[in-house]
């Protein structure tokens, strides 16, 4: 009985500590809140716009990460100024954010010279 117990709280434990392993990765890798609203794919990586109640996030992330090269997103709510985060990363550039309740929002991202950006949305 006593084996069973350690046994039992043993799988316990490494369960734990698996799942919480993996669930700070996956956060940690959007840094975003909210639900994925658009996704714009560009040759060498993709602009993520997240919306949650009252605000919108963006970030870019490279399509092969790897060495340092130029990244930047941006973000804008309609009548706002831009949020930009700019500077040489490997794998993503961002999170950026702005208050967007009732407003439109429109971001663009850069990585290594190619670009992707939406329009207005979220409006």
């Amino acid at each position: 009985m006593l084996v069973r117990l350690l046994v039992l709280s043993l799988a316990t434990a490494v369960a734990l500590v698996l799942t919480g392993t993996v669930t700070g990765r996956a956060e940690a890798a959007t840094a975003c809140p909210g639900r994925l609203a658009k996704t714009v794919p560009f040759k060498t990586g993709e602009l993520r716009v997240y919306k949650s109640r009252a605000y919108a996030c963006a970030v870019a992330v490279a399509k092969k990460p790897g060495a340092r090269r130029a990244m930047s997103v941006t973000i804008q709510p309609r009548g706002g100024r831009p949020v930009v985060d700019s500077g040489q990363y490997t794998q993503q550039a961002g999170p950026v954010t702005v208050h967007a309740l009732n407003r439109c929002v429109r971001a663009s991202a850069v990585i290594a010279g190619k670009s992707g950006s939406t329009g207005w949305i979220l409006c």
